[in-house]
């Protein structure tokens, strides 16, 4: 189903976005993504440094 929305299809489903959430609320929402991926990335980091100390 997705190989026949196209270009026109992609740029109608952005533009509905963009009106429904505004510009405002769209950089909100990625700025939250950002964080929780930050913040996902540093405990996986932890998860890998306490696995090694508690093996040793």
């Amino acid at each position: 189903m997705l190989n026949t929305i196209g270009l026109p299809g992609l740029a109608l489903i952005l533009l509905v976005v963009v009106v429904l959430f505004r510009r405002g609320k769209i950089s909100s929402i990625m700025g939250e993504l950002g964080q929780g991926l930050t913040a996902f990335r540093r405990g996986i980091r932890e998860g890998k440094h306490g696995d090694e100390t508690s093996d040793a």
